[in-house]
């Protein structure tokens, strides 16, 4: 890996969220010397984000960042979530950031892995056969939304309200549902961002695991963004169920990412 390449992967992640924010009905980008803010303003915490914009060396930086995007979120009433780069801090300070935290009560959530493609690589096994349709409808919305807030474990309607959303599929962002058996089995959306296709929302239903459903998806929403926009270059963050696949398909790591989750004030 090389410094621009983690450099890239931050921005990518960061940049995706301010286009979720910026295309949400209330949502805000809000940049600060301790922290840059990106939350759409919903019921999703993963939704309500805030990003160190720099690297911090010292333990008074980094709590510093972390009350600065408390004080800016947790008054909404809402969940949110600080994102914090593996290589953004130095490794005693990384051990110590869960403490640093816990104040503000931010826990750690999940731990994704940055992955870059020049290319996808040619598919190693038969495709499944779906029928995969650009969300560009309500339905189709619906249908992306309710298939990632069942795999996340998040209310259908707390789904709805992050991803039912006109705006994050037109212009420099896109979304397909793949059908199967007349269901929707799974998703995936792909949104330019600084000349390279940033790859999210890939979900698959439990009972279409294990078929290749996300890769079928994942290559047709990348063909659709390679022809509209002419880009290969290709960006996600995995989490540890999604890395083998798409190592499968030309991924490589990058850096990692702590998720720290706080949840919405009780009685909200």
């Amino acid at each position: 890996m090389s410094h621009d390449e983690i450099h890239e992967s931050n921005t990518q992640l960061h940049g995706s969220w301010r286009f979720f924010a910026r295309n949400s009905v209330a949502g805000e980008v809000l940049d600060l010397p301790e922290v840059s803010i990106a939350s759409s303003n919903v019921s999703w915490s993963m939704m309500n984000a805030a990003f160190l914009p720099t690297r911090v060396e010292t333990e008074e930086a980094l709590e510093r960042a972390a009350a600065t995007a408390a004080r800016h979120l947790a008054p909404k009433g809402r969940g949110w979530m600080l994102a914090l780069c593996e290589d953004q801090v130095p490794p005693r300070l990384r051990e110590r950031a869960g403490e640093l935290f816990a104040p503000h009560g931010l826990k750690l959530s999940m731990v994704a892995t940055g992955m870059v493609a020049e290319r996808l690589a040619p598919a190693m096994r038969p495709q499944p056969v779906l029928e995969v349709r650009q969300t560009t409808d309500a339905q189709g919305r619906r249908d992306l939304a309710d298939v990632n807030s069942r795999c996340y474990d998040v209310p259908l309607a707390t789904g709805r309200e992050a991803f039912d959303v006109p705006g994050l599929f037109s212009g420099d962002g896109t979304g397909f549902v793949g059908y199967r058996h007349e269901e929707a089995a799974t998703s995936a959306a792909v949104i330019r961002v600084d000349g390279v296709a940033y790859v999210s929302m890939v979900a698959t239903l439990p009972p279409h695991r294990q078929l290749g459903c996300a890769e079928a998806v994942m290559r047709h929403a990348l063909g659709e963004a390679e022809r509209a926009w002419g880009i290969q270059r290709t960006v996600l963050h995995a989490t540890p169920a999604g890395l083998p696949v798409y190592r499968r398909m030309g991924y490589r790591p990058v850096t990692r990412f702590h998720f720290y989750m706080a949840a919405p004030p009780q009685g909200r």
